[in-house]
C-alpha cells in the first residue's frame, strides 16, 4: 500500500477557479493561493504499510475523513505446459523464488480512524481475503481475515502504546523473495504494541487459532493459543535488532492429540547496514507457527538477504537460506536455497527482471530433492523503483525438480514450463 490522499483537492480548486470573481483583483488571487494552501494542508498521509500488517497508530497519526481503503492483490493467467504448474522444493515458502511462481489472490482492507476529545485515537479495521487455490484443496470463497479495534495515546507516561483486540494478522515475520513466513500467528485475541522500555520497545499478544470449516473461518477458537512477543527498535550499532519469543499451548477444547503439546519459538532479525539483514530462528514443537503443536520437532533456520545497487537503474536482490528439521515426529532433513534477482529499470515505466533460484533437500534417510527455476519478466509499473506498484507483469518461467528416493539409483524429474500475465499491487 502506498500513502492515501484522503481529501482530493482537484475539485475544490476547480470550483474556485470557475468563479469569475476570483480574478477580479490581485487581492482575490492572493486569497485563492491561500485557499489552495489550506486545502493542500488537509491532505492526509496514513502509514498503512504495504505488507498489510497491523496499522499501529501513534499520537502523531493524522485523522482523515472517511474510509481508508487499502490492500494487496495479484491476479492473472498462468499458462502451464509442463508436469507441474509451479516449481516447489522444501518447506520455506517459494524457496526457488516467487517471481512467475505464485498463485492468484488478494487482501482487501477498510479502516476508519477516530479521535476522542482528550486526544485518544482509535481505529476499526475490516479485511476480507481470497487466497483459495485448487492446489491447496481449497473449496473457494472470500474469507473474513480481520476485524479488530485499537487505541493509542491513552496513557500519559506511554503515549505511543497501542492496545488492540479482535481478529488480525499477528506476529508475522515475512520474507520477500521466497515469500516465507518465518513466524505467523493470525488469529483472534488482544495485545499491545510499542511499550517503551527505554532503548527498546515491546509488543505482546495473546491470540487464539481461528476454527474453520473447509476454507471458511468460524467465530470460535480451536482451543489452541499462543503468547507472542517482539522486542524491537534496538540499536545494535551495525543496524537495527528485533528479538522474537512465542509460546504455543492448548486447552481441553483442542483436538485430543494436541491437549498435552506445547511449542516454543525464538528468533532474531539483525540489520546489516541499510540494505541487508540476517534472519535466524529456533523452534521446538513448531515451524513457522506456534499453533503447530507438532510434538518432537525442532527447526533451525537462518537466512541472509538484501540487495546490491550496481547503478541507479540496475539493482540485484538476493536471498540465501539454510534450514534443519529434526525430531522423532518430523521428516529429518537439511534444506538449502538461494535466489538472485537482477532488475533493470529502463525508465519510470518499463523494467526487465531475471530471477534464478536453486534449492535442495538432503534427507537423513538418503532421499534427495534438487530443483531450479528461472523467470524472465517484462514489467510496466507506476514509478521507477523495483518496489513501485501497481505493476503489469509478462513473464516466462522454466524449471524442474529432480527427486531421488532413499536407496534408489534412479531419479524422477518433474518439469515446469509456463508463460503468464498478471498485475500486482499494494495500495
Amino acid at each position: 500500500m502506498k500513502n492515501f490522499k484522503v481529501l482530493p483537492i482537484t475539485f475544490a480548486v476547480a470550483s474556485i477557479l470557475s468563479s469569475a470573481s476570483v480574478f477580479a483583483a490581485d487581492t482575490d488571487m492572493s486569497a485563492l493561493e491561500k485557499r489552495i494552501q489550506e486545502l493542500e494542508a488537509k491532505v492526509v498521509e496514513i502509514d498503512y504499510v504495504n505488507d498489510q500488517q497491523q496499522a499501529v497508530l501513534t499520537p502523531d497519526t493524522k485523522v482523515p475523513q472517511g474510509i481508508i481503503f487499502s490492500g494487496y492483490a495479484r491476479y492473472g493467467a498462468h499458462y502451464s505446459d509442463g508436469d507441474k504448474r509451479y516449481v516447489e522444493v522444501g518447506s520455506s515458502g517459494k524457496s526457488l523464488g516467487r517471481l512467475g511462481n505464485e498463485a492468484n489472490g488478494g487482501e482487501f482492507q477498510f479502516g476508519k480512524i477516530f479521535q476522542a476529545d482528550k486526544g485518544a485515537k482509535w481505529d476499526i479495521v475490516l479485511m476480507v481475503d481470497d487466497w483459495n487455490n485448487d492446489q491447496w484443496s481449497s473449496s473457494g470463497g472470500v474469507n473474513l481475515k480481520k476485524m479488530y479495534a485499537g487505541v493509542t495515546n491513552i496513557f500519559e507516561s506511554q503515549p505511543e502504546l497501542y492496545m488492540w483486540a479482535g481478529r488480525d494478522f499477528h506476529g508475522r515475520l515475512q520474507q520477500g523473495l521466497n515469500d516465507y513466513f518465518v513466524f505467523t500467528h493470525d488469529g483472534q485475541g488482544a495485545g499491545f504494541n510499542n511499550l517503551n522500555l527505554g532503548g527498546a520497545k515491546l509488543d505482546m499478544g495473546f491470540v487464539a487459532q481461528v476454527d474453520s470449516e473447509g476454507s471458511s473461518a468460524l467465530g470460535n477458537d480451536t482451543g489452541i493459543y499462543a503468547i507472542t512477543s517482539r522486542l524491537h527498535s534496538i540499536n545494535a550499532g551495525i543496524g537495527n535488532l528485533d528479538l522474537y519469543a512465542n509460546y504455543g499451548f492448548a486447552s481441553d477444547e483442542a483436538d485430543a492429540n494436541k491437549t498435552n503439546e506445547d511449542s516454543l519459538q525464538v528468533g532474531a532479525v539483525l540489520g546489516l547496514g541499510s540494505s541487508n539483514k540476517l534472519v535466524m530462528k529456533y523452534t521446538d514443537g513448531a515451524d513457522n507457527s506456534a499453533f503447530d503443536l507438532a510434538g518432537d520437532k525442532q527447526v533451525v533456520y537462518a537466512s541472509l538477504e538484501g540487495n546490491a545497487k550496481a547503478s541507479d537503474q540496475f539493482i540485484i536482490d538476493y536471498l540465501v537460506s539454510y534450514k534443519n528439521i529434526a525430531g522423532a515426529d518430523a521428516d529429518e532433513k537439511n534444506e538449502y536455497a538461494g535466489i538472485v534477482r537482477p532488475q533493470y529499470q529502463w525508465d519510470e515505466v518499463h523494467s526487465t527482471w531475471l530471477e534464478a533460484g536453486y534449492a535442495m533437500e538432503d534427507w537423513d534417510n538418503g532421499k534427495e530433492v534438487n530443483g531450479w527455476k528461472v523467470t524472465l519478466s517484462q514489467n510496466v509499473s507506476l514509478g521507477g523503483l523495483p518496489w513501485s506498484r501497481p505493476m503489469l507483469r509478462f513473464y516466462t518461467t522454466v524449471g524442474d525438480v529432480e527427486t531421488t528416493e532413499a536407496g534408489s539409483s534412479t531419479s524422477t524429474t518433474v518439469d515446469t514450463v509456463a508463460v503468464g500475465a498478471m498485475f500486482e499491487a499494494w495500495w
